[in-house]
């Protein structure tokens, strides 16, 4: 009688899971999909020539995983958009980039190089357009900053699932030229030519300048604090690329006002050695260089090189002087930066009206 009552409890179990669908006819279960899924913002406005993750995607509590496709590419006129999807190699991390590699190769054995679009979309829903991007792959928005409708790229995203699926329209890409650095304060973002001078924009011999900070620096010859602002400009910055490097260099650059660069010796608290996350550090009486892994800095991540959420490189040049009463004055400027581009970059520190001041009191 037991073992009848075990058998029956068991065809019971069996009944009641696994084949209660079939015994009822029920249908399987799906998983659902919001007619109200949405992105903050379908307008788009990358950069080209850097990695550019955008969107912020509200599934509405719509069942996961989604999966995700553009489609209907095409300009505001109705002609079919192809360059989005060019595929080029690009950087892909493999591993951790966390500030400690000690040499190119390290940094380079966390990385690898992969082909995908320039344009696509992650199983997360957010978009990206990659650093292989460039202006003569894609072509930015127009130089005379009109916006018209032929000029745009639009474009339809199909959101799926086994509960179905949705279409969202109308999503519009314009993007930026390459702006290969920054701050980018000297480059008017539209053409790419000479910014004009904030406070005299119609004078075509004038030009805006990237600025540095500036601690205590004070001229030799006015013995005053040295400034870079919109009004005084003692001092301004050129990122700019040079000849005759390996192809992963990078210099920093003291500027007389006569043209001529200074000693790096001259800003004698500088630590050289820690202040880029690069190697094989040479110094000579003009620069200091480095080999570098590019972009500048390459990840989001705050490390000893960066300011402090991470975006951006950051270095402060210091040097000291005996003041008054013999005690050391010290003085520094430096700068938050980010490069881009591969290749070989100089940072040029101008001192444009007179040098600083570095004899004792």
């Amino acid at each position: 009688m037991q073992k009848i009552n075990v058998v029956i409890a068991l065809l019971l179990s069996i009944l009641l899971t696994g084949g209660c669908k079939k015994v009822l006819d029920l249908p399987e279960e799906r998983e659902y999909l919001s007619e109200n899924i949405n992105y903050g913002s379908q307008i788009l406005e990358p950069i080209i020539g850097r990695t550019n993750l955008m969107g912020t995607f509200n599934s509405d509590d719509s069942s996961l995983p989604l999966t995700f496709e553009i489609v209907n590419a095409r300009y505001g006129d109705g002609r079919p958009v192809t360059d989005l999807f060019q595929v080029r190699p690009t950087y892909v991390w493999i591993d951790a980039y966390d500030g400690y590699e000690q040499s190119l190769e390290a940094i380079e054995a966390k990385r690898r190089l992969e082909d995908r679009p320039l344009f696509e979309v992650r199983e997360s829903g957010q978009f990206i357009l990659w650093a292989s991007s460039t202006n003569e792959l894609i072509e930015p928005r127009p130089t005379d900053s009109s916006n018209l409708v032929q000029d745009i790229r639009f474009f339809d995203l199909k959101v799926s699932n086994t509960g179905g699926t949705v279409y969202l329209r109308d999503f519009q890409l314009i993007p930026w030229r390459e702006r290969p650095y920054y701050p980018f304060t000297d480059t008017n973002p539209y053409t790419g030519e000479p910014a004009p001078d904030p406070t005299d924009p119609a004078n075509p011999d004038k030009q805006d300048y990237i600025r540095p900070r500036l601690d205590n620096v004070i001229g030799a010859n006015s013995n005053r604090p040295l400034q870079s602002n919109d009004n005084i400009k003692d001092v301004v910055v050129y990122i700019r690329p040079f000849e005759g490097g390996n192809g992963h260099n990078l210099r920093l650059k003291f500027m007389r006002p006569d043209g001529t660069f200074m000693n790096p010796d001259e800003f004698n608290e500088t630590k050289w050695d820690q202040l880029v996350h690069g190697f094989n550090l040479v110094k000579t009486a003009s620069y200091v260089q480095y080999d570098v892994a590019y972009p500048i800095p390459l990840v989001n991540i705050a490390t000893r090189y960066t300011n402090e959420n991470g975006g951006s490189a950051s270095i402060d040049i210091e040097y000291s002087r005996r003041g008054f009463g013999g005690g050391l004055t010290y003085a520094s400027f430096g700068l938050d930066f980010n490069i881009y581009r591969a290749g070989d970059w100089e940072i040029v520190f101008h001192f444009r009206n007179e040098l600083p001041k570095f004899e004792d009191e």
